[in-house]
């Protein structure tokens, strides 16, 4: 059934239209996929469930191949993604190789895509099988295991993500009490009864925030960016095929573990990736144009991307902001992210899971086109016409959802409340997380609570919830054994300069 949905025509042309928007945002600097899919989706509200999600995962699944674009030709990375691919990619565009580093980075890419398509069509599915077992007490620590995994993932800002976190969880409480049926914290506003919405929040994020970053580092000037003549971007030949298959395994599998786990982004697989690609290939200098130190975070990047929707599919739970912006679309066509997604329509499941593959099949002759033919002119694009355009798009879209200001309000102000989390440098992925698994976390408390007569022992006397409880404990502890491991260091680094 789910085949069937996506080889309706309509549906095949939304998904190879959102494979050629996704390389386009990614190419140009500064846009990326959330801020595209905040401003696509409150389009999408009036059409076809089928052909709007189809759009949406094409944008999801070329965009990371799309910011490589910019960051090999003119070391501006398109994606926070592509950060690592330009420290080896644009030396080879100085040697001469541009179209090489671009060869390496689309068939890297498709690489990454169709190894997290197939993960996501293995493990969704089973992963929902299961979780249809689940009652209330496995629901909470599951939420609970969500947001341990940022703390643990977390390095040295673990107090920010902690901030970020309890910023997000409180948001979640806004609106009625699902036990009392008291408002909460609505301060007298009936536009708050229901809680904060979550489209108009995500745009703002998202797409108001990417406009107030760009004003402040914009300058307004007639230059424009100039790429440099490459030779023609085809497929690699099989030397170099075979040379990067090790790099491509090893990268890939590295992606899809980042991606299920809730919270942990694209960035961290890409800085995994590469630094396991200098570990390994030492007699590499990498960051001199070394085939590997492109081939590495491209497969890493991409291979987030389906693996990401593993948990959204099959729990409920997005897998970083982007899914997040996922559940978003499925809840404005009315379809519930989760295990029951499978049992009551296994014909979207399945559509969605095909359309990541389909989208990677698409992408890869597309995206050697577009390097030949479209890169050049789409980094000549101006920053400054671009930002205007989101921001109108965006205060639209938060009001065509219901025709509401409060949302173009809502919007507002989680934009300026975005743009102050990257001035302090606090992350936004806690705040997203714990915002959606809050409410999640507050009724199945309720509910653990009547079923085990108000006794804490129903989370450790169920064996499912009891292993979730322990891999929870285990994530928060992680950064406490980090930093005990750091002081000893430190201890004995004093001891030896005495």
């Amino acid at each position: 059934m789910g085949a069937q949905s996506l080889f309706d025509p309509f549906v095949l042309a939304a998904l190879f239209f959102g494979t050629l928007l996704g390389l386009t945002v990614g190419a140009i600097p500064g846009i990326n996929d959330s801020i595209a899919m905040a401003v696509i989706i409150p389009v999408t509200f009036g059409m076809n469930p089928y052909v709007a999600l189809a759009l949406l995962v094409g944008i999801y699944a070329a965009s990371a191949c799309g910011g490589s674009i910019p960051a090999i030709l003119v070391e501006i990375p398109g994606t926070v993604s592509a950060m690592m691919t330009s420290s080896d990619g644009y030396p080879m565009t100085k040697k001469g190789k541009g179209g090489l580093a671009l060869s390496l980075a689309v068939e890297s890419s498709f690489i990454g895509g169709i190894s997290s398509s197939v993960v996501l069509l293995l493990f969704a599915p089973a992963l929902a099988r299961q979780a249809l077992k689940f009652g209330p007490p496995e629901y909470f620590m599951l939420a609970v295991l969500g947001l341990s995994t940022v703390i643990g993932l977390a390095s040295n800002n673990i107090s920010k993500n902690l901030i970020s976190m309890a910023f997000g969880l409180w948001l979640s409480t806004i609106g009625m009490s699902p036990q009392a049926g008291l408002a909460r914290f609505t301060f007298g506003t009936f536009s708050l009864m229901e809680g904060i919405p979550l489209i108009p929040r995500m745009i703002g994020l998202f797409g108001i925030t990417s406009v107030l970053k760009l004003a402040e580092s914009l300058k307004i000037s007639e230059t424009i960016t100039k790429a440099p003549e490459i030779e023609k971007v085809r497929l690699l030949d099989r030397p170099m095929v075979k040379r990067l298959i090790p790099t491509w395994i090893r990268s890939s599998v590295i992606g899809n573990i980042i991606g299920i786990i809730p919270g942990a982004g694209m960035s961290m697989a890409v800085f995994i990736a590469y630094n396991e690609a200098v570990r390994i290939y030492k007699k590499f200098a990498f960051g001199t144009g070394i085939p590997e130190g492109v081939a590495a975070p491209e497969s890493a990047n991409n291979a987030v991307v389906a693996s990401s929707m593993v948990p959204l599919l099959s729990l409920g739970i997005p897998g970083n902001n982007t899914s997040a912006l996922f559940l978003g679309a499925l809840m404005i066509q009315g379809i519930q992210a989760g295990p029951t997604l499978f049992r009551d329509r296994p014909d979207m499941a399945y559509m969605i899971i095909l359309a990541f593959i389909g989208a990677n099949l698409i992408m890869l002759p597309m995206s050697l086109y577009y390097c030949n033919i479209l890169a050049k002119p789409v980094l000549q694009l101006r920053q400054e016409i671009l930002s205007a355009v989101i921001l109108v798009l965006c205060l639209t879209g938060a009001f065509a959802i219901s025709n509401n200001l409060f949302h173009v309000a809502t919007a507002v102000v989680f934009g300026i409340i975005g743009y102050f989390f990257y001035k302090f440098k606090i992350p936004q992925s806690p705040l997203i997380l714990a915002s959606i698994l809050g409410g999640m976390m507050e009724s199945n408390w309720i509910q653990s609570m009547v079923f085990g007569d108000g006794s804490l022992l129903i989370f450790v006397t169920r064996p499912i919830s009891f292993v979730l409880l322990i891999a929870s404990a285990l994530c928060f502890g992680m950064p406490l054994v980090r930093k005990y491991k750091g002081s000893k260091k430190e201890e004995a680094k004093e001891k030896t300069k005495v």
